[in-house]
């Protein structure tokens, strides 16, 4: 479905601690960066139209700035359609996030009457992409500049976020717990690619 947006979805569902939280969102970053850098390498090699290419990228890919980073050099019709799809796959963790609740307290991993943590930031997502795209989209209520410095301080919030996942990661764990989910992860992604890769 989705990357770090997604670790930090699930985490307070299945009770994850901070620890793993940041382990994983480090792991997804680094593979991620590593197939953005592959899949733009590759696309001057392998038949697809730009659209499909974007298309790849964004189903392919874990992290919204991976499929900016790969789709971008296939021009910007790519870029958007890759970033609609990835996009998509992120509003799949609504749902899923209910799955997971109603998962938990059914097999008994949490107490029933456990109060489990909402990640109310997925609401935020929806309320703000359906703004962007009927009020700011279409009437441009907004000035741009107004716009590109909500932009920029969304990334440095962003920044700081992934800062602190970052603080709370000792190297001890990392070379103790980190090299599972490494491998995991870099075969997931390849079955991934390979699979998007089929379908386009």
């Amino acid at each position: 479905i989705c990357g770090a947006a997604a670790i930090a979805a699930v985490s307070p569902i299945v009770k994850a601690k901070e620890e793993d939280t940041a382990i994983g969102a480090g792991v997804i970053a680094l593979v991620g960066t590593l197939f953005a850098i592959g899949y733009t390498i590759l696309r001057p090699y392998i038949h697809l139209t730009n659209i499909q290419y974007g298309i790849w990228s964004g189903v392919g890919l874990h992290e919204i700035a991976h499929v900016a980073l790969a789709a971008a050099p296939a021009g910007r019709d790519a870029l958007a359609i890759g970033l609609l799809a990835k996009l998509g796959r992120v509003l799949l963790l609504v749902p899923l996030s209910f799955i997971l609740m109603y998962w938990m307290k059914r097999t008994g991993k949490i107490e029933k009457d456990t109060k489990i943590e909402f990640p109310w930031f997925l609401i935020g997502f929806i309320i703000m992409s359906i703004f962007g795209s009927y009020v700011v989209g279409k009437h441009l209520l907004m000035p741009k500049t107004i716009m590109n410095n909500i932009s920029t301080l969304t990334t440095f919030l962003l920044t700081m976020a992934m800062v602190g996942l970052g603080l709370n990661v000792s190297m001890k764990a990392l070379r103790t717990k980190a090299l599972k989910p490494l491998i995991a992860m870099f075969i997931t992604s390849i079955l991934l690619s390979f699979l998007t890769f089929w379908m386009m």
